[in-house]
């Protein structure tokens, strides 16, 4: 684990996980405390690029970072907060869940034709705003761009790279640009003015990569890329896969023009080129990450959702020891009593894997761990996740010490809450009525509490799936229980008579 782990940056945000590392700063994951929620932190040291001109970068970023905040946009990562702290500049962004399109490439080869058009006219729309305000992104690539599971495509790092460029040089004394030679125009790369049109030419190079897998130009040096950008041609990515189609292959070649003037005019004019290429609307194919599916289906509902989305990043657990698993439930306990109840989501997600290499997989310690775990899912509302958790530990519990066992009865309770509130009445209810003649044995053992709780669920859940009848009966034999039982002010029996004269079964 990083030293800086656990760092609070601004009186606020405390770093979580590394999640990238360059040579002007570090992007990590972090914990919002004022809100609790999960963000995205980059901290740069202009220091180390610059050199006697920090003061002035400084007062660039904080401008850059203002008009940046202006833009409004989908496909734009939020920017909540800026500043400096000592040495450092730091920009908090929303935390956005997903692949960056340089993992997502390399992990779909070929990438297909019709996935690289739709991220391109995503991007199109992206740079189509932001060139509006006006602003050049000047950074665009794969690293900073972000596919949603939802197929949607995220920018990222808008207004950093203009504020870690200078006006006098693209070098630094290293030798090394500002920026990323892979992806930067001729014009960027000699100094000259870049506009709108920079970022088409990056565009084009993005768009060779996912159609060909790789860059038009490489080299073994900065400079010896900057040089292909300037004097060679880019190799048509038809004589790689000629399946694509001719007009996507020109629109590429255009975007990588050496003259800016020889480019399309616009993002907005890229876009309409690359429209008679988007698929049709129709059936999402399910696939994850598939950029496609904004277009198929435009600001459809995620019909998909009953599958549990990949949990986000969680911080980098300790070593598997004792004293780290033992340090780690103190601090879920005290981010518990604080209320920040994400970061003690992530925490136990993180530490069980090294708690089952320490302890073993099905050993007290992990046990007790995975129990947290499912209930600190619930109390931040995040039943899809808990869901799968509540059953694992229902059944290993029934397989130990019997299906009547109180431990594995309470896990299956809460899997059936977990139900009730994803929208699954049927099978909530299967479940609670399952689950209700153990809890009747307690009732007669003189505990009717959950017995009670169960009995009203399903009521409210007959309702649900359109059953009045059984409703209003299961509801009135509950009514009459918990009268002669507590009496007739007791709150349940308030509540299960407004229920009741709702329907009609009851009347004042």
């Amino acid at each position: 684990m990083s030293a800086e782990a656990g760092r609070v940056v601004a009186g606020r945000y405390e770093l979580a996980t590394l999640i990238g590392q360059g040579g002007m700063g570090q992007v990590w994951t972090a914990y919002d405390q004022r809100l609790d929620r999960r963000v995205a932190v980059k901290l740069l040291r202009p220091d180390k690029v610059a050199g006697q001109e920090t003061d002035e970068l400084r007062r660039r970023f904080a401008r850059e970072c203002r008009v940046t905040a202006q833009v409004d946009h989908p496909g734009l990562v939020t920017v909540h907060d800026a500043g400096s702290e000592g040495e450092e500049l730091f920009l908090v962004m929303q935390y956005v869940d997903g692949a960056d399109l340089s993992d997502h490439l390399a992990e779909h080869d070929p990438y297909p034709w019709q996935w690289a058009v739709a991220v391109a006219a995503q991007l199109c729309a992206v740079l189509s705003a932001v060139h509006s305000v006006p602003i050049v992104h000047r950074d665009l690539k794969p690293r900073n761009v972000m596919v949603r599971p939802d197929g949607t495509v995220t920018v990222l790092d808008l207004g950093v790279a203009s504020v870690m460029d200078t006006d006098t040089t693209r070098l630094t004394h290293t030798g090394s640009p500002i920026g990323s030679p892979a992806y930067m125009a001729p014009e960027q790369a000699m100094g000259g003015a870049v506009g709108p049109y920079t970022d088409l030419y990056a565009l084009g190079v993005l768009m060779h990569e996912l159609l060909s897998g790789d860059v038009p130009f490489t080299g073994s040096t900065a400079l010896g890329v900057l040089h292909r950008h300037l004097y060679e041609p880019p190799l048509p990515v038809r004589r790689l896969r000629p399946e694509i189609p001719e007009a996507l292959e020109s629109l590429v070649l255009r975007l990588l023009a050496k003259d800016p003037q020889h480019r399309p005019a616009s993002a907005q004019e890229v876009y309409e080129h690359l429209v008679p290429l988007l698929p049709a609307r129709g059936t999402p194919t399910g696939a994850p990450l598939d950029p496609t599916r904004p277009f198929l289906r435009p600001f459809a509902p995620w019909p998909d959702r009953a599958r549990p989305p990949a949990p986000p990043p969680a911080p980098v657990a300790p070593a598997a020891g004792t004293a780290d698993v033992a340090g780690a439930v103190d601090e879920v306990k005290r981010l518990l009593g604080e209320g920040r109840i994400t970061q003690a989501v992530d925490i136990l997600g993180a530490i069980l894997p090294a708690a089952a290499q320490q302890h073993g997989e099905h050993s007290p310690v992990v046990r007790t761990l995975r129990k947290q775990y499912a209930a600190t899912l619930m109390d931040d509302g995040q039943y899809r996740r808990a869901l799968p958790e509540l059953r694992r530990l229902a059944e290993e519990r029934a397989a130990e010490a019997g299906t009547a066992d109180p431990q594995s009865l309470r896990h299956r309770y809460e899997s059936a809450q977990c139900l009730e509130q994803l929208g699954d009445p049927s099978a909530a209810l299967a479940e609670y009525r399952a689950l209700l003649p153990h809890y009747e044995n307690q009732y007669a053992a003189g505990d009717p509490d959950v017995a009670f709780d169960i009995r009203r669920r399903i009521g409210h859940l007959l309702l649900a799936l359109g059953d009045r009848a059984a409703a209003g009966d299961t509801l009135v034999r509950l009514l009459h229980e918990v009268e002669r039982l507590y009496g007739p002010g007791h709150p349940l029996a308030d509540e299960l008579r407004r229920t009741l004269q709702w329907l009609g079964q009851v009347r004042r």
